[in-house]
């Protein structure tokens, strides 16, 4: 999988993709990432790449010239399976949602910034629009960061065991059950006996009876089609 990132800020990234499972990805040769600046793209002799809303009004909006420089120079290169705007109002990042991108070969994820982007970026240029929660951010830059973190651990060979993805939270609709590690008992405080028997049927018996009475007492609304 390959991803372009298009943001104000590339230092932003730098950290983020040189740790942990994004970084095993890369050595593994499974994922690679380029990040853009935006203002290499804009053609006036000051970089910029923002303007006052017309119309009047708070905040500055992100032009639409740079975005479709950039996104034609990047579209000459390779087809993208989705080019992604971090809007707040965008749909929601669920864990369907990153299962689904996974499956994807090229993605393009723009970062908003300011009060938003020129409207016709959205009408034209981007194919789809995600939002990773309910709040507004300085910049999109965090939003791209969670959403390909949340894709890349998917794809086949990132993580050393290939079935913790598919017991993750929210992959059956469902939180992750309780999970416990040496010692077997500290200060009294025991793990259940199930889990120490070695009977597997039980155990993940045991594990889905502990998801469904977790979700059902934390996040209810993913149970409201069951």
């Amino acid at each position: 999988m390959h991803i372009d990132i298009i943001t104000l800020f590339p230092d932003m990234f730098t950290e983020i993709f040189s740790q942990s499972i994004l970084k095993r990805a890369q050595t593994k040769g499974l994922f690679t990432v380029d990040i853009h600046n935006l203002r290499d793209y804009s053609l006036n002799k000051n970089h910029n790449v923002d303007d006052y809303p017309y119309g009047g009004g708070a905040g500055m909006v992100m032009m639409i010239e740079p975005v479709d420089n950039c996104l034609a120079h990047l579209k000459a290169k390779r087809n993208y399976d989705e080019i992604i705007y971090t809007a707040p109002d965008g749909e929601r990042l669920s864990q369907s949602v990153s299962n689904e991108l996974a499956l994807k070969e090229n993605l393009c994820i723009l970062c908003g910034h300011y009060k938003g982007v020129d409207e016709r970026i959205r009408e034209h240029l981007v194919t789809r629009e995600i939002s990773i929660g309910d709040y507004v951010l300085s910049g999109g830059e965090l939003a791209a960061a969670v959403i390909a973190d949340s894709v890349v651990r998917l794809l086949p060979g990132v993580l050393n065991d290939e079935t913790s993805a598919l017991t993750d939270s929210f992959q059956q609709d469902l939180v992750s059950p309780p999970v416990y590690t040496r010692p077997a008992d500290y200060k009294g405080w025991k793990v259940p006996d199930v889990l120490l028997s070695g009977h597997d049927k039980m155990i993940d018996q045991w594990r889905f009876e502990q998801a469904v009475e977790r979700t059902r007492e934390r996040r209810p609304e993913l149970l409201s089609d069951k």
